[in-house]
C-alpha cells in the first residue's frame, strides 16, 4: 500500500486515522475497531464490508 494514500485515507465512519496491517491486508481504525479489506490494492472501505474487531483483537495493537 501505497505511504501516500495511507496519509489521505480516513475511517468513513469517525473520520479518524487508519493503520495498515500488512500481514492480513486491513486497514485498521482503532477507534471504531473496524478492519477494511484491502483486495487487489484496492481498499474496500464501505461500512457494511468492514470485519468487527474484538477488544483483544491484536491488529488493534499498536
Amino acid at each position: 500500500m501505497d505511504n501516500r494514500l495511507l496519509d489521505i485515507l480516513a475511517c468513513p465512519l469517525c473520520k479518524g486515522p487508519l493503520a495498515y496491517q500488512y500481514e492480513a491486508k486491513l486497514l485498521v481504525c482503532r477507534a471504531d475497531r473496524l478492519g477494511f479489506v484491502v483486495r487487489d490494492g484496492i481498499p474496500i472501505m464501505l461500512e457494511e464490508e468492514a470485519r468487527i474487531l474484538a477488544a483483544d483483537d491484536p491488529l488493534l495493537e499498536r
